[in-house]
């Protein structure tokens, strides 16, 4: 494999809890309000030092959805996932946009960020 090179993101930025990688900014938040397996969860218009994982169609709240699990380039741990299709009309807005689990990552208002892992809240 060739060399991994990274985006350092300005700002209020959103960043891997395992190994601190930049993954957005606060700029790029649509939505604060989706819901995960473990937990609240961010909508973002543009993440950064991700790769993605197999397109999957999965079941969630508002439908059937085509979606890859996307994973951090700086650890390989999975941060989220990505909206590539949505069969509703209505949740057509998502397409392209990715969600980053809140228990996965540290953001600009967290006491811990770029200090130290620790606890989840």
């Amino acid at each position: 494999m060739g060399r991994v090179f990274m985006v350092d993101l300005e700002g209020n930025i959103y960043i891997c809890k395992l190994c601190k990688t930049h993954l957005s900014t606060d700029q790029d938040i649509m939505s604060k309000s989706f819901q995960c397996k473990n937990g609240r969860a961010y909508l973002f218009n543009n993440v950064v030092n991700v790769s993605v994982g197999e397109k999957e169609d999965r079941m969630m709240i508002t439908g059937l959805h085509n979606v890859v699990d996307i994973f951090c380039v700086g650890c390989g741990s999975n941060v989220g996932w990505k909206y590539e299709f949505a069969h509703e009309k209505s949740q057509k807005y998502k397409e392209g946009k990715s969600v980053l689990e809140l228990y996965k990552i540290s953001g600009p208002h967290d006491s811990n960020d770029l200090v130290s892992d620790g606890d989840d809240a």
